[in-house]
C-alpha cells in the first residue's frame, strides 16, 4: 500500500469514527443542504489531520490525497484536504495553483473555495517576488470563466499586510467592479477591507474614488469600520 493511500484510510477510519449524525444535519443546513456531513467540529477535524504522519508525503502524492479527498461525498474530507494542503504550504511550489484552480470547480461553495483559496496566497507569497508566474497565474485567473477562480484571484492577498500589492489588489477590484455576481461583490470588498487593516487611508480614498463604479454591497463591506472616513469623503 502507498503511503498516500495509507493515509486516505487513516482519515476515513478516523473519521467515521467521530461522525455526530445530530451535529451532521446542522451543519448540512448551514450550507443549505447542499452537501452532506459526517458532524465532526472544525477544531476536532483539523486536530485529528494534525495527527496524522505526513511528514513524508510529497507534492505529488499531496495532491493525490486531496483529490481523493474530494471524491468522497461528506464534505469534512474536502475540508481535509484544504488542512493538508495548509500543513504543507511552506513546501509548495506554484506548480500546485493550477491544480488547485481546477480543484476549486468541483463541488464548489464559497468555504472550499475561500479555503483553496488561502493555500494559494500562501504559496505565492512564499514565492520570491519577480519569479516567473508569480502574478501572471492570478491575472489569467482573473479573467477565468468562473466565477469561483476569479473570486479566488480577488481574495488571494488576505493576510499579506503590507506586502499585499496594493496596485495590483485595486486593479483586481476595479476589474471585477461591475460583475452582478453577489460572491463576487462580497470578495472585493472583503479584500479592500482586510488591507484597510494596515493601510485605511489608501482603501477609503480609493472606494470614495471609484464610488459609483462599486456595489453598494461592495462598499459597505470594504469600509466596514471606517464608515466615518466614507462620509467624510462623500462630503468633502
Amino acid at each position: 500500500m502507498s503511503h498516500a493511500i495509507d493515509i486516505i484510510a487513516q482519515i476515513e477510519r478516523a473519521f467515521v469514527a467521530l461522525a455526530n449524525p445530530e451535529q451532521a444535519v446542522k451543519m448540512r443546513a448551514y450550507l443549505r443542504d447542499q452537501f452532506v456531513f459526517l458532524g465532526i467540529p472544525t477544531p476536532l477535524r483539523r486536530a485529528t489531520v494534525a495527527a496524522l504522519d505526513t511528514r513524508r508525503i510529497g507534492q505529488d502524492e499531496l495532491l493525490e490525497i486531496v483529490h481523493a479527498m474530494w471524491e468522497l461525498p461528506q464534505r469534512e474530507y474536502q475540508h481535509a484536504g484544504i488542512d493538508l494542503l495548509m500543513l504543507h504550504k511552506k513546501t509548495l511550489t506554484l506548480d500546485v495553483v493550477g491544480p488547485l484552480l481546477a480543484l476549486a470547480q468541483q463541488k464548489p461553495w464559497w468555504e472550499t473555495v475561500d479555503g483553496l483559496a488561502a493555500v494559494i496566497g500562501a504559496v505565492l507569497r512564499a514565492t520570491a517576488e519577480g519569479s516567473a508566474g508569480r502574478h501572471a497565474l492570478m491575472d489569467q485567473a482573473l479573467a477565468d470563466p468562473s466565477m469561483w477562480v476569479r473570486r479566488i484571484a480577488m481574495t488571494h492577498q488576505l493576510g499579506w499586510r503590507l506586502q499585499t500589492d496594493r496596485e495590483r489588489l485595486f486593479r483586481y477590484a476595479l476589474t471585477l467592479a461591475q460583475e452582478d455576481e453577489f460572491f463576487i461583490r462580497k470578495a472585493i470588498g472583503w479584500a479592500l477591507r482586510d488591507y484597510a487593516k494596515w493601510d485605511a487611508d489608501a482603501v477609503v480614498q480609493f472606494v470614495v474614488l471609484h464610488r459609483q463604479e462599486f456595489s453598494p454591497l461592495t462598499v459597505r463591506e470594504a469600509l466596514k469600520h471606517h464608515r466615518i472616513a466614507l462620509d467624510a469623503g462623500l462630503n468633502s
